[in-house]
């Protein structure tokens, strides 16, 4: 378990501005936040006493302009030193901060907007503002003032405000003239643990976002949980590229750090996330199945490119490593000859890669959102890096249930933190009951409707199994699943992972629901399909290879292999070939990495009905 620091108090009834008090108090010189500063020439940072100055600071400037105790501010911004402290400074005023994803469409922005009552939002640049300046005139939204954040401008005084307008600089300049140390402490004094620390919005993958009402004390108990199972150093550091609108990143990049005093490093753009994590090695990294995926694919690229004896030798050396993890996995202690193997396997020749992608200080590597390709879990495991992979929801504070360093199986999502049971219904639905399920769903009017049933059960909507050993299996969202023509379910993530077992098939979707098969949508994968076809003399764009009959076939051997290990309902008969990459911004993934199901359903709807009139 982490060693935990000093508790200012109950950790029931603590607080996050108590917690940061501790941090400045205790590890006032200790780094806290650091931030790309191109015009510094390089990193930016506050340590827990200078962060904590500017957040008081902030939070007289937010009280300049009228915000109150249990009001909701929005927040659309990045991954910015901005974004981190103003959340804080709400928090400080009893206001509750919320985020919304960068790439939310304009009815999501209008929806949360009404439904969250805000009179203020503050955004990033004159993009955001030009996409939240209608809302002004929407007479279902009360939105009075907008605060943006310029290109660059750092410290600087400047942007008088208009009345709905203002500058964050602006914002920050007032703050900082107006800061009282004496009245700033009374303020986050008045408040308690019960009280809403935030509203997450979940992404709405099938509807309109609901918002998650989650309290100090639900992420405090949440946060001793975790520690208890899981093993970090002292102040470790954090790299932060997740949108802090997910409760991943809101706990392990906002509340996590100021309850063990650590360090976070902020990625402003996720798609650098391997060079900076080669940049700063950090000790623990978190990635949703796809951000694994896309570092497995990288990692492969490299190694296809190394010559045939280094590359046997790599070969040899994983087998080695998962065969010390698999004696780790059974409780067992490796043999003395296994383990010399192992250390002279990791110096010799897994260090040295792992330190080129920036993983060779790696203590603690996890997942969450999704059901892990196993394919991704045994490749990491070829380098000595166990996964540990993890499950909850929004709804449950984050994670309910992970593997540990003496506790894990690979491919389970571990067992159910401390304060928290868990058990499946009848069809499969897993519940959840105890003290970090959050307080409920936040009402158009303000009030909070319990996610709980009378029991205190909340039914989460995954579908999963638990072993004799209390290790709990993922299959799949219960609306996602596939019911065919002839009343079998179907796991979709269960096929979709066996086909991107494949290095060519980056992506898949699975479809079948009410048909008689399944039919899939394949993606190739950016990295490897055009490595893959060099090498067999095949050249083109990404679309161009996916129409070249050579690279087809080898897909083709690709889905029968996958075919191979499933049974006949869930084997895929038809497929169609992707030559696009599905993402965000084009709206068929979620901004956690999920697919969209009826977004990309919707897109290939003519693709998806040929394969069935073939």
């Amino acid at each position: 378990m982490t060693t935990p620091l000093r508790m200012p108090g109950d950790p029931g009834e603590l607080t996050l501005p108590a917690l940061l008090l501790r941090n400045a108090e205790d590890h006032g010189a200790r780094p806290a936040l650091s931030w790309r500063a191109p015009e510094a020439g390089g990193w930016r940072t506050l340590s827990w006493a200078a962060a904590r100055r500017r957040i008081g600071e902030l939070a007289a400037g937010f009280r300049a302009l009228g915000v109150r105790r249990g009001e909701i501010v929005l927040l659309m911004m990045g991954n910015r030193a901005e974004h981190w402290l103003s959340d804080l400074a709400l928090v400080h005023l009893g206001a509750v901060p919320v985020t919304v994803y960068g790439t939310a469409a304009p009815g999501q922005i209008a929806h949360i907007a009404r439904h969250s009552r805000a009179r203020l939002a503050v955004v990033e640049g004159p993009r955001e503002r030009a996409r939240w300046a209608p809302l002004f005139d929407d007479a279902a939204a009360r939105l009075e003032r907008l605060v943006t954040v310029e290109p660059g401008e750092g410290a600087r005084p400047g942007g008088a405000a208009d009345g709905r307008h203002e500058s964050f600089a602006a914002l920050r300049s007032r703050g900082a003239a107006a800061y009282d140390p004496g009245e700033f402490e009374a303020e986050w004094r008045r408040g308690g643990a019960e009280d809403p620390l935030t509203v997450v919005y979940t992404s709405g993958t099938t509807g309109d976002p609901k918002g998650v009402v989650i309290n100090h004390r639900q992420v405090v108990q949440n946060a001793v949980a975790l520690d208890a199972v899981v093993e970090l150093p002292h102040h470790v550091e954090h790299l932060c590229y997740l949108p802090f609108a997910h409760i991943a990143e809101r706990m392990l990049g906002l509340y996590l750090p100021v309850f063990r005093a650590s360090h976070v490093h902020l990625c402003a753009d996720p798609a650098q996330v391997g060079a900076v994590a080669r940049e700063l090695r950090p000790a623990q990294f978190f990635g949703v199945p796809r951000v694994w995926e896309k570092l497995t694919a990288a990692v492969r690229a490299v190694l296809d490119q190394l010559p045939e004896e280094r590359r046997r030798a790599v070969v040899a050396a994983a087998e080695t490593a998962r065969a010390h993890v698999a004696c780790r996995e059974r409780g067992e202690r490796p043999p003395a000859g296994l383990a010399a193997a192992y250390a002279t396997a990791k110096a010799e020749v897994l260090d040295p890669l792992l330190a080129a992608a920036g993983f060779d200080r790696l203590v603690w590597t996890a997942s969450a959102s999704a059901p892990m390709p196993q394919e991704v879990v045994r490749f990491w495991a070829g380098f000595g890096i166990v996964i540990m992979d993890a499950w909850g929801l929004t709804e449950t504070v984050g994670v309910a249930t992970t593997n540990a360093p003496g506790a894990f199986r690979l491919g389970s999502v571990g067992r159910p933190l401390d304060g928290l049971a868990v058990r499946t219904a009848a069809d499969g639905e897993i519940e959840v009951r105890g003290r970090t399920v959050c307080a409920g769903y936040l009402r158009a009017d303000g009030t909070v409707e319990p996610v709980t049933g009378a029991d205190g059960w909340f039914r989460t909507g995954d579908i999963g199994r638990i072993d004799a050993d209390g290790f709990l299996w993922l299959t799949d969202r219960k609306k996602e699943m596939i019911v065919t023509s002839t009343g079998k379910n179907v796991s979709p993530a269960l096929v979709e992972n066996a086909l991107k077992e494949h290095p060519l098939i980056g992506q898949a979707l699975v479809h079948g629901d009410g048909r008689s098969y399944l039919v899939a949508l394949l993606v190739l994968d950016p990295e490897l399909a055009p490595a893959w076809a060099a090498r067999h003399g095949v050249t083109g764009s990404l679309a161009e290879l996916a129409r070249n009959a050579v690279v087809r076939a080898e897909v083709e051997r690709g889905v029968a292999a996958a075919n191979a290990q499933l049974n006949r309902t869930e084997q895929v008969k038809r497929f169609s070939l992707l030559g696009e990459e599905w993402g965000p911004e084009s709206g068929e993934l979620t901004p956690s990495l999920k697919l969209r199901r009826h977004v990309i359903r919707h897109i290939y709807g003519q693709t998806l009905e040929r394969m069935y009139a073939m």
